[in-house]
């Protein structure tokens, strides 16, 4: 028997699972519902009453909180050895402890499959919830993202770009509802935030936890799901000065049905680009049923659409300073270059005055996705000690890029050199994931097991351009033009994926752990090119397997209620070169390894008003390529990174909040030999700062003789980074600056039924600075600015 027999009977076995668990106790489904509210335990500063960490008590060996099978964290009361025999909760059904100002009573489902706490994780753990998201107008999941420690990326509309602790790109896993469908490099979709419930963030190596490619870190977005309880509604419409139109509604709570809970969310997005002619639209759909059949079962459906149009920002050219002259600008780009494109010497670069918002893209230039989910699934409370999960889902993607991607300066003709690029992905996945969790005791220790299987199946094909029409035109004022002829070329990838994973928690006192985990993934690449005369091209088809194992150990010690010590060892592994869709024959098919030493601290203290976190780490990447200009990719030998991150929020007053976290990171190459002589070794990775600091606070005026009024700020500052692995060109250090107000209205005739209205007031970058938000080192000869001053208006209601 075959490997992919081996995988199809597993994927098999575990939907003849869920239909049987689903069916059996249907005969018997009798619950009563239980009404609850939703947690707070996910927002950054929320607007509750937390309590001091409670004394450990001496026979306190229960197990951590457990994630549902739709990713929803239900924690376990302190002081029960074993869950008690209970209908596994409906998301949002809470017993939580109260929310804390860094969220460390959350259990993130990319924390890991143990359902720990994030203080009882051995690991940096975040998470944004959704009423930090409105509040902080993190509007896209490019902004939610900016406003976590130490993450960068660029700004919509451009294409998706993240980088952590000293990695960027496909060396950042991103998740939906804890579902890893690819690389980032094309699977990451800017997309709005109404819909989520949470962004989650697991911080270095974690392939444990995501699978290939998180080494850096992983991103999950976790969209709404149901909660028990009456109806809740709630819907918000916004504008800026540029035309951005943003509106949504949902919808969520216990139906007449009993046992049957829903939750519904729709929003629709126009973002105007702050570049000519720029823009994208986004409608995202979601849905989500729970059904609770039995004390003991429950069962959930979900189903997600995403239609996203738009027209890119594919970059702005890098201009000699001696061209541009009066019109040279200072403070966004440094240092001196050679073309990567065409070979002229620009010598001092800068960005010209007259391009900060001109579009060199054709005028029928377009990218467009959609999307769509279908996720279903159950959990069985077996026993008081054992719970099984599963669940099953497909993911459909159709994506297409149509633009003018290079626009590279030629210093010996004067004018700008461009060159089209094309491709279309259709993209289908089907998996299954099911795992078993024991609560119990060894040797009078209490511990925690979980088991699990993974399998996917995916397809992917690739038409590409086969010809890339390019031409010439003025930096400034001239006509933008058409794509032209396209000639197209077909790639394909079949991919097989098995993943054996074992998670435990061991806890040897009342206030020491251990914890750890092992991760098998065996799994098989099918490849094909063809070319645009419809014959197989040289060394194609080919077929490639791959057996890494992955893991971490670790241990938390919470030496103080409150305080908690941890450390950990974790490794990872992606593929190499790039991305596992588009390798070559000739490329090196090899797995690259990482691994990194991790130790921190985290405490809640002040009565539960004040928490930080701090974290050092050391990473090392081993058997890397780098991208280079032209899609083409150069061996680099290794990429070392330390750095410590430091998070911190605290509510001095019931009316005030504050929160900031400062991240600083030191990344380097190492045997970086090029070909022709010379070496980066020693040079920094493109879009690494380093360092990251974000800050803000609000005061809330409860009586001000009106109505309550809440005035905040939020500051973000980002280091100097470099375009490319050359270390020649710099994007320069910058900090912005945000305020808003928030205006909560009482009850009105004209909106008789919501309970809250509130109008929001909010100027991104008050100062207006100019900057380079992102580099990209497929195109070196060109940066991607970022979003000048807006000024937003919002109006949100919940009834």
């Amino acid at each position: 028997m075959s490997m992919r027999d081996v995988r199809g009977l597993i994927a098999l076995a575990g939907l003849v699972a869920a239909v049987f668990c689903a069916a059996v106790p249907l005969a018997h489904a009798q619950q009563t519902a239980n009404p609850g509210v939703r947690p707070a335990a996910d927002t950054l500063l929320p607007d509750v009453t937390v309590d001091a960490p409670r004394q450990r008590q001496a026979a306190d060996r229960s197990p951590s909180p457990v994630r549902t099978a739709s990713g929803t964290v239900h924690p376990m009361p302190r002081g029960t050895a074993t869950p008690p025999p209970a209908v596994a909760p409906s998301p949002h059904v809470s017993a939580s402890p109260a929310a804390t100002p860094l969220n460390g009573n959350a259990a993130p489902a990319v924390g890991g499959r143990l359902g720990l706490i994030a203080r009882e994780a051995p690991a940096s753990i975040e998470v944004v919830g959704a009423a930090t998201l409105r509040e902080q107008g993190y509007h896209t999941t490019v902004d939610a993202v900016k406003g976590a420690t130490g993450v960068s990326a660029g700004d919509a509309p451009n294409d998706v770009g993240f980088a952590m602790r000293g990695f960027q790109g496909n060396q950042v896993n991103v998740l939906y509802n804890g579902i890893n469908i690819g690389p980032t490099g094309f699977t990451a979709l800017t997309m709005e935030t109404f819909n989520l419930d949470r962004v989650e963030f697991l911080k270095g190596p974690s392939s444990l936890i995501s699978g290939q490619g998180a080494v850096g870190g992983t991103i999950n977005f976790v969209t709404m799901a149901p909660h028990t309880g009456p109806v809740q509604n709630e819907a918000f419409i916004g504008f800026d000065q540029r035309g951005t139109f943003r509106s949504g509604f949902g919808s969520g709570g216990s139906t007449a049905i009993e046992g049957l809970d829903y939750r519904f969310d729709i929003s629709r997005t126009k973002e105007v680009g702050f570049i000519d002619d720029t823009e994208f639209k986004n409608v995202h759909v979601s849905g989500q049923l729970d059904y609770r059949l039995s004390d003991s079962f429950r069962t959930f459906f979900a189903a997600e659409f995403k239609d996203y149009k738009a027209k890119p920002y594919e970059g702005t050219p890098l201009v000699p300073v001696t061209y541009s002259g009066a019109n040279a600008t200072s403070g966004i780009v440094s240092g001196t270059k050679i073309s990567a494109y065409n070979g002229s010497d620009l010598g001092a670069v800068t960005i010209d005055g007259r391009t900060l918002s001109t579009n060199y893209n054709v005028v029928d230039g377009h990218k467009t996705i959609k999307e769509s989910w279908v996720r279903s699934g159950f959990e069985w409370n077996l026993s008081n000690d054992v719970k099984l999960r599963s669940q099953i889902y497909n993911y459909n993607a159709s994506r297409d890029w149509y633009n003018n991607e290079v626009s590279a300066f030629n210093a010996d003709t004067g004018r700008v050199d461009r060159e089209r690029f094309f491709v279309h992905h259709n993209h289908n996945m089907v998996g299954n994931t099911t795992d078993m969790t024991w609560n119990g005791s060894i040797f009078g220790l209490s511990n925690r097991l979980v088991t699990s299987v993974e399998s996917s199946h995916t397809d992917f094909t690739r038409p590409g351009a086969a010809n890339f029409p390019g031409d010439s035109v003025p930096l400034v004022g001239f006509d933008r033009g058409v794509y032209g002829q396209l000639g197209t070329q077909l790639q394909t990838a079949t991919i097989d994926s098995v993943a054996l994973n074992l998670e435990d928690r061991l806890k040897l006192t009342d206030t020491f752990a251990l914890v750890g985990g092992l991760r098998y993934n065996p799994f098989t690449l099918d490849r094909n090119s063809i070319d645009r005369n419809g014959a197989v091209k040289s060394g194609f088809p080919y077929s490639k397997s791959w057996q890494p194992v992955t893991g971490r150990i670790g241990y938390t010690w919470e030496a103080l209620p409150g305080t908690t010590f941890y450390s950990q060892y974790a490794t990872a592994t992606d593929i190499s070169a790039d991305s596992i869709f588009i390798l070559s024959p000739t490329q090196n098919l090899a797995l690259s390894d990482s691994r990194s030493y991790e130790t921190g601290v985290k405490q809640l203290l002040w009565n539960g008003r004040a928490e930080w976190t701090f974290s050092a780490f050391d990473i090392a990447r081993n058997n890397v390529y780098s991208a280079q200009a032209g899609q083409q990719l150069n061996l680099a030998g290794k990429v070392k990174s330390q750095g410590i991150e430091v998070a911190a929020a605290v509510r001095p007053t019931p009316e005030s909040k504050l929160w900031g976290n400062v991240a600083y990171v030191r990344a380097r190459y190492a045997d970086y030999d090029l070909a022709g002589g010379g070496s980066f070794s020693g040079n920094t990775p493109p879009n690494i700062p380093a360092i990251i600091v974000n800050g803000g606070g609000s005061y809330r005026f409860l009586n001000p003789g009106w109505w309550p009024v809440e005035l905040g700020f939020s500051v973000r500052h980002v280091g100097d980074r470099w375009s490319t692995d050359a270390n020649t060109v710099k994007l320069n250090a910058y900090t912005t600056a945000d305020l808003f107000a928030f205006v909560d209205l009482p009850k009105v005739p004209m909106f008789a039924t919501a309970t809250s209205t509130r109008l929001a007031l909010r100027i991104r970058n008050v100062t207006d600075r100019r900057y380079a938000a992102w580099s990209d080192p497929f195109y070196p000869d060109q940066i991607f600015l970022g979003a000048p001053r807006t000024y937003e208006v919002e109006a949100s209601f919940k009834f």
